[in-house]
């Protein structure tokens, strides 16, 4: 009897330590870097873009949708999720930039920002399971940022104030649903 509650208990302790959810980045880290990734934003705002009817020609769709799906998902599955929104991220920011109103070493501040988020979430998923395969909806999503927006509008400084703005919503989105892990623990 007792060598059975033994091996639960190390069983219960194995699995635990090997949760997704047990990555000391993640406790002590991640919010930190959301909050610097979001403050950077906020020091890109250019406060001399309003909105404009080429603003409203110019959107594609907040995918809601995919958000929801991903908020029933595994601790795996919404970590591999945000992984790929904050990849998307650099992959969207390393575009050509030249015309926006940034200045060159707070784009480049964000963008290490993001990585390290990226690269430190992804290795708290490898370590405890494999990566799941790319959301292709997201990457679409993204794509078409890129192609509706920064594309048509000539990349241009209102096109990247617009990128900006949909790039803060999800961050906070990811923010949000990275959280819930943490607070659910």
């Amino acid at each position: 009897m007792l060598s059975r509650i033994f091996f639960a208990c190390v069983f219960v302790g194995l699995y635990c330590a090997c949760s997704p959810l047990n990555c000391r980045w993640m406790d002590h880290k991640f919010r930190q870097y959301s909050k610097n990734a979001l403050d950077l934003l906020d020091m890109m705002a250019n406060n001399s873009t309003n909105s404009t009817e080429d603003e409203e020609q110019h959107t594609v769709a907040f995918p809601h949708h995919l958000y929801t799906q991903v908020s029933k998902a595994t601790a795996e599955g919404k970590f591999a999720f945000t992984v790929q929104i904050l990849k998307e991220v650099c992959a969207l920011f390393e575009e050509d930039d030249s015309s926006s109103s940034w200045q060159e070493i707070t784009v480049e501040h964000f963008l290490n920002v993001v990585n390290k988020q990226a690269d430190e979430l992804h290795s708290c998923i490898k370590g405890h399971g494999h990566m799941k395969k790319k959301n292709t909806k997201l990457h679409l999503y993204f794509k078409r940022l890129s192609n509706e927006i920064l594309t048509k509008m000539g990349h241009s400084a209102e096109a990247w104030e617009l990128i900006r703005r949909e790039i803060k919503d999800h961050l906070i989105r990811a923010d949000h649903l990275v959280s819930s892990l943490l607070t659910s623990n």
